[in-house]
């Protein structure tokens, strides 16, 4: 049977996602013990907090500044949106601490601070765009294992930092097959699963974890289980992971605080980049997208695809993985 065809049978069609859903590229298994440590942990840090202690967050900007009594270690810059207002809440994208600390909408405060809650139309947009094309490789990778029967030997390898100039946010993935050329249908197949993922309105949920969780929470992937040790000697011991939905994985970060934020998008193009072992091959799986609020013309973002199927020139899965430089604070 054609190699086309075989990658074909282990990839969903777009008509039949709901009934092949819970194949993954690990087993159920483990993705569930792996989200049952994740969860575990986050309910021994909170714990952990102790005596509660009292910050002064000065919120600055629209309708007019603010100072916040909020928990140290506890009061995330949502929960300060919630005392704002319902449209901070819904359009808060990421936040700024001290004027210059991107800081994930989920993750709590540690100290008294000044903070801006940012959005998609802020006059410097550089950051959240950097962000929002981060978060969209994050999605990519949580799509791939919703797409894939196990049967395709599916590994998640890892996304470089994002650069938008290059067209397309992309996601490395290792899969059983050398000669596979992705069909129209499959490509249609994956953007459906990002769409999807986006309507949810999954939250992104940080966690640093020292490097023995982390090696334990990702036993059954070889590419994670080697990118650790470095990720770790650069970051003081400590790794960073988020989760959304169940899917979970290694990133610095920041990332857009809710799924909901990926609007218009397109799985634009796979390539094949190398060999690997006997069987396997490296692909790369590029794609755009748009935030809702963003809306263009039928011509103009077909332009945008088109630049994405293009191969994206960022670092190689072979080359020092992203993660190896020091973590943003």
């Amino acid at each position: 049977m054609p190699v086309s065809k075989v990658m074909s049978k282990c990839l969903k069609v777009i008509g039949k996602l709901p009934q092949i859903q819970n194949f993954r590229c690990c087993s159920s298994l483990s993705l569930k013990q792996r989200n049952e440590l994740f969860t575990a942990e986050q309910k021994r840090q909170r714990e952990n907090v102790g005596r509660i202690e009292k910050i002064e967050v000065r919120y600055l900007g629209l309708p007019e500044d603010v100072t916040l009594a909020m928990n140290r270690d506890l009061s995330t810059p949502y929960n300060c949106a919630q005392h704002l207002s319902e449209g901070h809440c819904k359009r808060s994208v990421l936040s700024l601490v001290d004027g210059n600390v991107p800081w994930d909408m989920h993750r709590p405060l540690q100290a008294s601070c000044t903070l801006q809650l940012l959005h998609f139309t802020v006059s410097d947009p550089h950051v959240v765009n950097k962000t929002f094309w981060r978060s969209c490789s994050f999605m990519l990778g949580a799509a791939l294992q919703n797409a894939f029967k196990e049967e395709a030997h599916l590994q998640l390898h890892s996304f470089p930092g994002p650069n938008i100039k290059t067209g397309s946010f992309i996601h490395d993935i290792v899969l059983g097959s050398r000669d596979w050329q992705p069909t129209k249908s499959e490509l249609r197949a994956l953007s459906a699963e990002m769409l999807k993922l986006a309507a949810q309105d999954l939250k992104f949920e940080r966690l640093e974890v020292n490097q023995e969780l982390a090696l334990e929470m990702f036993k059954d992937c070889r590419y994670k289980k080697e990118q650790l040790p470095s990720i770790s000697q650069q970051n003081r011991g400590r790794i960073v992971l988020y989760r959304m939905g169940t899917h979970i994985d290694i990133s610095k970060g920041p990332m857009i605080s809710f799924s909901r934020f990926v609007g218009r998008c397109t799985v634009a193009a796979i390539h094949k980049l190398a060999d690997e072992g006997e069987h396997d091959a490296l692909y790369r799986v590029q794609g755009i997208a748009l935030p809702p609020a963003f809306v263009i013309n039928h011509v103009a973002y077909g332009i945008l695809e088109d630049r994405a199927k293009k191969l994206n020139p960022a670092r190689l899965p072979n080359e020092p993985f992203e993660e190896s430089h020091v973590q943003i604070a």
